[in-house]
């Protein structure tokens, strides 16, 4: 384990001196100028919030979108890698709040005595946050090995981006697709402000909360009471009627000396099987019914406090009565609006109960349920009280459990276009850069297209896009105080002769028109954006659509737009990819991106989340700068398939390290042992006679076919295993098979074998280039030191290769069956691979398998026997001698003589010297170019005349003169029971 710790150590110090190179030689800006007359392959990256340092979870779509990009640059596209920052919202204003100390948003509002110095002195403090943490994702993306234009970088907090986001509020405005409401949305009562129904589905959790029943006495009869049901106690103050179902039957309950009126169908779950029914009703008979109240802390402006029939009670759980708070719930709402009920306000804007309502006034409304709960009981209202577990939503930022709260917002009308939406993802023709055509949005994993995305289209809600903050892109409307009107500004034009360096508030808040219509200040409405809708605006605002950058994007020409490709993770399905697509459709009724690719979760070793506080991952920095970007971005592309939640292992991380990255070094260390002075040029060729060069030849063709196929539809995970089962093959079969080539005295085989290798292996540098950029560029520039282009990232992606003898392929797999047949029979009867039998006897495929002679002759090497024989039949194996024994795994069959003569015996002894001679060269540095001496001593008589009769073989195998001395003081070996002592001096 020491030299594999020096050996990371190694491979994080070279992918620094790539990283100098790249930085030195320009080498992405050389990718980018090079291919400026191409074709464009648009790509859009989503950007991150700058609100804290970048984790795996960033790592991965980071990963992705590197790798595809480097693919599509070496296909001979010029891809433009335009980063940008999410510099509002939540995210960010919730860590300012933690620096500067603040417990709610009236802290934020008086910190610095007036609003407005109070405004400006917190959104100073967040910029001041998201210049800081950008700084640390540019050093940890660069480190991953992450090419971005950071010199083009985009920031949605600069007054260009926001000018561009009015753009798209004020297009969408002109066609009718906002509007101004008062209803029911999530609220968060922490940050004080609504979020948007796509918002709230980031952040639901399992919780315990009260399930009661409550009596409502029926006003004008003594112990009759309706039964109501409820999982939100400290809504009950604010309740102006009840609602009963138009399809659901009921029924009187005569229980003790009370009576009740339920749904029929909850009667006997409520009551028991025996209750008494003592009379049977419709819902006309309930509707109209009135109760009294069950509070009085604010007296209501208009008839309340009765029975109301509805379409959106049922029977699924509680009593088939509901309780109508319409402040607190959207069905509550609509109902009361339909019916004149009156709306009370029993909270405030933090969450806490109004000093109306006296027992509670100032507590947070969840902390009072208990409390009401109680007081409901020592009156005698509570029925019964329970406890459920369900899903609950809490503000996806600051974790605060979230309210619903009637509240005016402003809205982008969705379900207005609701059709277009649908149809963009589904079946709009979208040309590729490629110039193919596909069907709607191109998704991996398929099944979001019409699962996870397709269905959350199918029940898109209106978009509330305002919020109630400080830190984000204002919104441009400006309202006027006699008449009402409003004036929606597009641009820093429209604002005509004001100036404004800094278009955030508060400056932007003193901007002040006469309104046209009659005279009367206009001064802009307070809200914000919804971050959400500044990042969905990304395509436009990155570059200042449409007031620059008209050569570069224009969607009404088809510049730069829809994005051939983007990738973020699952979630933002119903995140970024959502509110691009939802803007792209309303503004030029087209999707963003025609390509996506989405990932999954990454989770701990144990499958639970990654959790600082359990500890349970390493550090990101502290995986780069040991086991290395390479060996980690391979992990993340290869280990598990796009979409699937990745669990995240240190040891596995390490295996690709081992496996994949130092494979490539170790084969093309082994080559430039050997390569003399050819130089390759990357060009296949089938001259070569030998069947392992013609296997390679093909097996690369294979290869280079199904990565590219891969690539070209966005599997990454397909790609990234094909091309590592390659680097296995190379160095597990070809190399370890043709070792003796590359050593022999055959001139012309041994050239056959370099140029070959040498071939492959810049190829693979080529193909490895987009998963590990680090070690492809290391091994492009020893395989071609001298040759332009100097950069493998300057390269051409290889072309597929179509080989005339493909049976190579399928012959040399049914090889191997074989050989792993007889490795496993070895294995059986403790017989080393080292110690030479006889003979192998094979039957494959119901028929003899008679491979040509150098095919035989690989096998037979592999397997180390002298003779290779094959049946006609499985039944031949009965006729067999008993020192033979057979194995068989489906249709193949192998047998081996196990007997051993003196003659084997003795060559099996030769192979473990040089065995134990090589480990001793390797051990000590020495390379095929150090030749040795080496003095050995033995006291038995059989091992030293074994070396006297295999000395020339020995000598050519070990690269040394061999001799024998007396009384050698040196390194002590076994060969079979007998003592070998070797001392080895470099000439």
């Amino acid at each position: 384990m020491k030299g594999e710790t020096n050996a990371k150590s190694d491979v994080v110090k070279k992918e620094e001196e790539v990283l100098h190179f790249w930085e030195k030689e320009k080498i992405f800006e050389k990718s980018v100028e090079q291919r400026k007359n191409s074709p464009v392959f648009n790509f859009y990256d989503g950007p991150p919030f700058a609100s804290g340092p970048p984790h795996y979870g960033h790592f991965l779509p980071s990963t992705i979108k590197d790798a595809v990009t480097r693919f599509w640059t070496m296909r001979g596209y010029l891809v433009q890698r335009t980063v940008g920052w999410d510099c509002h919202g939540l995210p960010v204003e919730n860590l300012v709040e933690r620096e500067l100390k603040l417990k709610t948003k009236r802290d934020i509002e008086t910190l610095a005595g007036d609003l407005p110095q109070s405004i400006k002195k917190f959104n100073e403090a967040a910029k001041e946050i998201v210049v800081r943490y950008v700084d640390i994702w540019k050093k940890t993306l660069t480190r991953l090995g992450r090419w971005a234009d950071y010199s083009a970088e985009y920031y949605t907090m600069e007054n260009d981006y926001i000018e561009s986001v009015w753009w798209v509020f004020k297009t969408l405005w002109q066609k009718k697709l906002v509007y101004k409401d008062f209803r029911v949305t999530p609220y968060c009562s922490h940050c004080g402000t609504p979020l948007s129904n796509f918002e709230v589905n980031q952040g639901y959790k399992d919780v315990k909360d009260p399930s009661i029943y409550i009596k409502v006495r029926i006003k004008g009869e003594d112990n009759a009471y309706l039964l109501v049901w409820t999982t939100t106690p400290w809504t009950l103050p604010a309740n102006v009627a009840l609602a009963v179902g138009k399809d659901i039957k009921y029924v009187r309950v005569k229980a003790g000396d009370e009576e009740f009126i339920v749904a029929e169908d909850r009667a006997s779950e409520i009551f028991g099987k025996d209750c008494k029914i003592s009379k049977k009703l419709t819902f006309k008979d309930v509707a109209g019914v009135e109760y009294e109240p069950l509070y009085s802390f604010i007296i209501p402006d208009r008839p309340a406090h009765f029975v109301i029939a509805t379409d959106f009670v049922s029977t699924e759980e509680g009593t088939g009565i509901v309780h109508l708070a319409p402040f607190f719930g959207e069905d509550d709402l609509a109902v009361a609006r339909a019916n004149d009920l009156p709306i009370l306000k029993t909270v405030d804007m933090e969450g806490k109960f109004i000093k109306e309502v006296t027992p509670w006034r100032g507590l947070f409304v969840k902390d009072a349920d208990e409390s009401i709960m109680e007081d409901l009981e020592k009156r005698g209202l509570l029925f019964k009280r329970e406890t459920i577990i369900h899903s609950y939503p809490f503000c996806w930022r600051c974790d605060s459990p979230l309210l619903y709260y009637a509240i005016d917002a402003w809205y982008v009308a969705v379900t207005k276009i609701k059709d277009d939406i649908v149809e963009n993802n589904f079946s709009k023709k979208l040309k590729q850069a490629d110039g193919k055509i596909k069907e709607g949005i191109f998704w991996v994993p398929s099944h979001v297209k019409e699962g996870r995305f397709g269905n959350w289209l199918l029940g898109v809600k209106d978009w509330a896009v305002s919020r109630n903050r400080f830190w984000g892109a204002p919104i441009p409307i400006w309202q006027c105080g006699q008449c009402k009107e409003f004036r929606v500004i597009g641009s820093r034009e429209e604002l005509g002769k004001e100036v404004i360096e800094d278009l955030h508030r508060p400056f932007i808040d003193n901007v002040v028109f006469t309104c046209e219509q009659c005279g009367g200040k206009m001064k802009r409405v307070e809200e914000v954006f919804d971050c959400w809708f500044e990042s969905g605006s990304m395509p436009y605002a990155q570059w200042h659509y449409p007031f620059e950058h008209l050569e570069e994007f224009n969607p009404e020409k088809g510049i730069g737009f829809p994005a051939d490709f983007i990738a973020e993770a699952l979630d933002q399905t119903r995140g970024w990819f959502y509110t691009l697509h939802v803007l792209s459709t309303g503004l030029f009724d087209l999707p963003a991106f025609k390509n996506v690719v989405a990932n999954g979760l990454i989770l701990a070793a144990d499958g639970k989340k990654l959790s600082k506080k359990l500890r349970n991952y390493t550090e990101p920095d502290e995986m780069l700068n040991t086991i290395g970007a390479d060996a980690l971005r391979y992990f993340l592309l290869a280990s598990t398939a796009i979409g699937e939640d990745l669990r995240f292992s240190d040891a596995i991380v390490r295996e690709y390290l081992n496996r994949v990255i130092m494979t490539l070094e170790n084969i093309v260390s082994f080559y430039k042992l050997y390569r003399g002075s050819f130089l390759p040029s990357g060009d296949i060729e089938e001259k070569t006679s030998h069947p392992l060069d013609k296997w390679l030849n093909a097996r690369y063709g294979e290869t280079i076919s199904s990565v590219t196929d891969a690539m070209e539809n966005y599997d990454l995970t397909k790609a990234a295993r094909a091309l590592a089962a390659l680097i296995r093959d190379i160095s597990e079969w070809y190399v370890r098979r043709s070792r003796d080539r590359f050593k022999g005295e055959d001139v012309k085989d041994k050239e056959a074998a370099v140029a070959t290798l040498g071939n492959v292996m810049v190829n693979v540098a080529k193909m490895t280039a987009p998963f590990a950029p680090f070690v492809a560029e290391r091994i492009y520039r020893e395989l071609v030191p001298v040759k332009a282009p100097i950069s493998v990232h300057l390269t051409d992606w290889p072309i597929k290769v179509y080989l005339e003898d493909g049976a190579i392929l399928s012959d040399m797999a049914r090889l191997r069956d074989v050989a792993e047949l007889i490795h496993a029979l070895r294995a059986e009867h403790k017989l080393k691979v080292r110690q030479p039998l006889s003979e192998a006897q094979v039957f494959v495929d119901n028929k003899p398998w008679n491979p040509p002679d150098l095919l035989s002759e690989v096998l037979m090497d592999e397997v180390n026997v002298r003779k290779l024989q094959t049946f006609d039949s499985l039944d031949d194996f009965d006729d067999l001698e008993k020192k033979v024994v057979a194995k068989s795994k489906g249709n193949v069959a192998v047998a081996l003589n196990l007997e051993l003569t003196d003659e084997l015996v003795r060559e099996g002894w030769t192979r473990e010297i040089i065995r134990n001679i090589n480990r001793l060269r390797k051990e000590q540095g020495l390379t095929v170019n150090d030749k040795v001496s080496i003095y050995y001593d033995t006291k038995n008589k059989e091992l030293l005349g074994t070396i006297e009769e295999f000395k020339p073989e020995l000598e050519k195998n070990v690269i040394a003169t061999i001799t024998q001395k007396d009384n050698i003081a040196g390194v002590d070996i076994l060969v079979s029971d007998a003592k070998l002592t070797i001392v080895m001096e470099k000439i």
